[in-house]
Formats: C-alpha cells, sequence, structure tokens
C-alpha cells in the first residue's frame, strides 16, 4: 500500500487538529500488544465545522455521511497525534483496523445508520486499502448524542 500521507495529499485531505476532549477520558489508550482503542469521536472539525441533528428528520443521508466522514478524520487526526505524525510513521504503523462503532442520532423511523456510518469507513477504505481499512463494524441508531451531534465513532486499530 502507498504512503498514508501521499494518498491523504492526493485525495487534498488534511487532517484536522485533534479534537479537544469532551470529557475526562484518554483520547487514544493502547492496550494489549500494539492494540489501540480509539474514544469517540464527534463530527466537529478545527475548522469550526459541525454537523449537529437527527439523521433522517433535520438532516438527509448524505450530510449523516458528511457526519461520519468527519468523525473518521478526527479519529484518524487522534491517532496520527498518538504514533508520532508523519515524521515518525503515525499512521502508516497501521497494520489493520480492527472495529468500528458507530452511534446515529436518529430519526423514530429512520433504519439507514449502516449507509451512515460508510462516510467514515469509505474514507478508511480509500486511505488505508482493503487489507487495513477494512474493519468489522457496528452501526447503530440512538435518540440523543452529546450536543446533538450527527454521529459519534470509535475504533479499535493493531499497529506496528
Amino acid at each position: 500500500m502507498a504512503d498514508v500521507y501521499e494518498k491523504l495529499r492526493e485525495m487534498k485531505i488534511t487532517l484536522p487538529s485533534p479534537p479537544p476532549k469532551g470529557g475526562v477520558y484518554t483520547p487514544v489508550m493502547e492496550f494489549g500488544t500494539k492494540l489501540l482503542y480509539c474514544s469517540g469521536c464527534g463530527p466537529a472539525l478545527s475548522d469550526g465545522s459541525n454537523v449537529i441533528g437527527k439523521v433522517g428528520r433535520d438532516l438527509t443521508l448524505e450530510q449523516g455521511q458528511k457526519a461520519a466522514y468527519n468523525c473518521m478524520l478526527n479519529l484518524l487526526a487522534n491517532l496520527d497525534a498518538y504514533l508520532g505524525g508523519e515524521a515518525d510513521g503515525g499512521l502508516n504503523r497501521i497494520k489493520r483496523c480492527v472495529k468500528v462503532l458507530g452511534f446515529v442520532n436518529s430519526a423514530d423511523d429512520f433504519t439507514q445508520q449502516p449507509q451512515v456510518v460508510n462516510g467514515g469507513s469509505n474514507l478508511l477504505l480509500s486511505v488505508l486499502g482493503e487489507e487495513k481499512g477494512l474493519p468489522a463494524r457496528t452501526a447503530i441508531g440512538v435518540n440523543a448524542t452529546p450536543g446533538g451531534i450527527a454521529c459519534e465513532i470509535e475504533m479499535l486499530v493493531e499497529y506496528e
């Protein structure tokens, strides 16, 4: 697979600054042997953009997918910071994404949570390739999220 940072540049994607913590927790926690648990990230980016509302009521499927994409950018930013950035190998040290869990702020009759979370999964697949960037995944609807954000995603990663 090509260099992750080259792929990001090719796709004209700039990682945001790691998001500020929204509580008392660790954004990335190492456990076991070379495994990282990444705390849930919402869609607020360091440029001030955010996606607020319930998908299927206030937001379209496409807007929900954009929120999931933003969540994944924030997860990658946290991983990049934890793994030392481009100079130290950073995201190129990811051996594989193991598991993604997405929570979608959903209208009561909205049932397309997997399609929403695809917005983030497609980013992983595009940047890391199928072998590294296609994890096991769960996407569920919830009736409320912190600050009313459209979704929150967490991830488990194995690295080298």
